[in-house]
């Protein structure tokens, strides 16, 4: 957790970034961008609510334990939240400790093979995204547990805190599921590039993109 977060600089084509410096939207443009964040979580959540309860019955009928899963989570200004999901995953997925998913993951139910597959399973970041913990679009959050182990590597994670992570992200687009260490890395890399770019007009275009992959069947 960042005590003094001006202190976290790097050095890129000779310029020092800061975590106040990095983001390349202003206060104006974030505040259009929370707006947005809560006028569609909120329309979402009302008009697909009638998808949560089918999902959440069969849910009920199809595996043991709760329909719904959560998880700590490292999001805005360095502080953990819980991310919500429809769960996918036996009980037991992780009674051995943390695992990283993966594509073919054999600790995925039935149902929730499907769910994973058409990206249904978070849905329930809409709430997530509602309440201020989560963004449409961001980087990804991770688990403390793997942003320790990233930051052996590359301490330059601790820049994202200066913005909410996303349901989607520019990196999921191009970088897939992040099952190793080295995809996480690379992540990384594409957050922060976001971050130094980011505009509205470039979050319409993340979200198009990811609704055109999910709607082709593209593992994102």
């Amino acid at each position: 957790m960042m005590t003094n977060t001006t202190a976290i600089t790097m050095n890129i084509d000779k310029r020092e970034e800061t975590i106040d410096t990095i983001d390349n939207m202003n206060a104006l443009q974030r505040g259009l961008k929370r707006f947005g964040d809560v006028f569609f979580s909120l329309f979402g959540l009302i008009c697909l609510s009638p998808v949560f309860l089918v999902i959440y019955i069969i849910q009920k009928f199809t595996s043991e334990g709760p329909a719904i899963f959560s998880q700590e989570r490292i999001g805005y200004k360095g502080k953990p939240f819980k991310i919500y999901k429809f769960r996918s995953m036996i009980v037991a997925a992780e009674e051995n400790g943390p695992e990283l998913a993966c594509k073919e993951d054999n600790r995925l139910t039935k149902f929730g093979k499907f769910l994973r597959e058409h990206h249904l399973d978070e849905l329930p970041q809409l709430w997530n995204v509602l309440i201020g913990d989560m963004s449409f679009v961001g980087y990804r959050p991770e688990r403390k547990f793997y942003i320790d182990q990233i930051m052996q590597h590359n301490p330059d994670y601790q820049l994202l805190y200066c913005s909410r992570p996303g349901v989607t992200s520019y990196a999921t687009i191009y970088n897939g599921y992040t099952d190793t260490m080295e995809k996480m890395l690379k992540r990384l890399d594409y957050d922060l590039e976001y971050l130094r770019t980011r505009t509205i007009m470039l979050d319409f275009k993340i979200i198009f993109k990811t609704v055109f992959s999910i709607g082709k069947g593209d593992k994102i």
